[in-house]
Order: C-alpha cells, then sequence, then structure tokens
C-alpha cells in the first residue's frame, strides 16, 4: 500500500470512528482526545490527517451531501412523477439518518454544539439546497403533469422538508429509538394529499 493509499485508509478511518462516537455517545460531546483514543492513536497523529475537529466534520458533512444528492440527481432524473419523486427524496432522508444515527445528530446541529460556525452554516446550506429541489420538482410536476399545490410551491416544499426535519429531530432526541421511518407512509400519504389538488385536464 502506498503512503497515499494509507493516508486516505487512515483518514477513512478516523471519520468513521468519530461517525461511531457520535451514534455511541448521544447527546455528548466527542474531543480529539477521545476520538484518538478511539481511534487507536495519538491527538498529534489525528492532526497529521486533518488540521482540526472541524476539518474531520467537515470530511462527515461532505459524506452525507455527497450520499444524497447523488442519490437525488437519480431520482430526479427518473421518469416518475413529481409527487413520486418529493416522496423518494424525503424518503431518502430519513433512512439515511436511520442507517447512520451519528449523521442525524450533525444534521440536526445536536454534534455541532460550541463547534465552529461554519459547519452550521453548511448544514443550513445543505437544508436549503434539499428545499431548493423540492420546490423545482413541484414547479416541473405543473408545467409537466398539470399537477398544482394548494399553497404556493415554496411553502409547500418547506412544509414537506419540515416534516422531514421534525422526525429526524425526534430520532435525535430519543436517542435513536424511534425511528425516523416509522409511520412516515402514512404521514406522506395524507401530507402528499392534502399539498396537490387534482391534475388540470389538458385543453
Amino acid at each position: 500500500m502506498s503512503d497515499k493509499e494509507q493516508k486516505i485508509s487512515r483518514r477513512e478511518q478516523i471519520l468513521q470512528a468519530l461517525a461511531q462516537m457520535l451514534e455511541n455517545n448521544p447527546g455528548q460531546r466527542i474531543t480529539t482526545a477521545a476520538l484518538a483514543r478511539e481511534v487507536g492513536v495519538s491527538e498529534a497523529a489525528l492532526y497529521r490527517h486533518f488540521p482540526s475537529k472541524a476539518r474531520m466534520f467537515e470530511g462527515l458533512i461532505g459524506f452525507i451531501e455527497e450520499t444524497l444528492f447523488s442519490r437525488i440527481t437519480l431520482i430526479t432524473q427518473s421518469d416518475v412523477g413529481g409527487v413520486r419523486q418529493c416522496e423518494q427524496i424525503l424518503t431518502l432522508l430519513l433512512a439515511f439518518v436511520e442507517k447512520n444515527p451519528g449523521m442525524a445528530r450533525i444534521l440536526t446541529g445536536d454534534a455541532l454544539s460550541g463547534e465552529t460556525e461554519r459547519l452550521r452554516v453548511r448544514i443550513n446550506q445543505l437544508f436549503e439546497r434539499l428545499e431548493t429541489q423540492l420546490k423545482q420538482i413541484m414547479r416541473e410536476a405543473e408545467v409537466r403533469e398539470g399537477l398544482r399545490t394548494e399553497i404556493p410551491a415554496g411553502s409547500a416544499a418547506n412544509l414537506m422538508l419540515a416534516a422531514a426535519e421534525g422526525r429526524i429531530r425526534q430520532f435525535v432526541r430519543s436517542e435513536f429509538k424511534r425511528r425516523p421511518t416509522e409511520f412516515w407512509p402514512e404521514q406522506w400519504a395524507r401530507l402528499g394529499t392534502g399539498l396537490y389538488r387534482a391534475p388540470v385536464a389538458s385543453a
């Protein structure tokens, strides 16, 4: 294994350990000393791979962004209708955090308390990007499918995402006992039905 491959491997190991500690220690702040013990290296060794703990969190946020948005691109490029695309995106988000509880703490900001402001800004931008994507889908669905929302598309997108964010926050608050996907199918059925009007017939 080359030095570069070893460095990448160690970086990934550090990030995986951080994510695992966030999951195993709900509500607790992770120190670099504790993380170094978990990885089995010195704190100095951690800083050879990441100049700061903030950079470690940025690595995890990057993983969240890449995982979610690469799949969202596939969803938006598919042939399914707009309502179904919105459902798939929100279900993807909930299933991702359910599988990765440590990431849920990052998305709610719970794990970022006391950390640098730019991390919280980046999470805010991630959710803004999700909301913009949902709004775009609804606007395109109106043009292509004659689907219109009962309230403006921006307001509808905000409501959809707020429902999903609430599920994630409950997951973190319950210390990962209350699954985000629990009740979601029937909740989405009610939410989706309430947000959309019947399709407009073409002339």
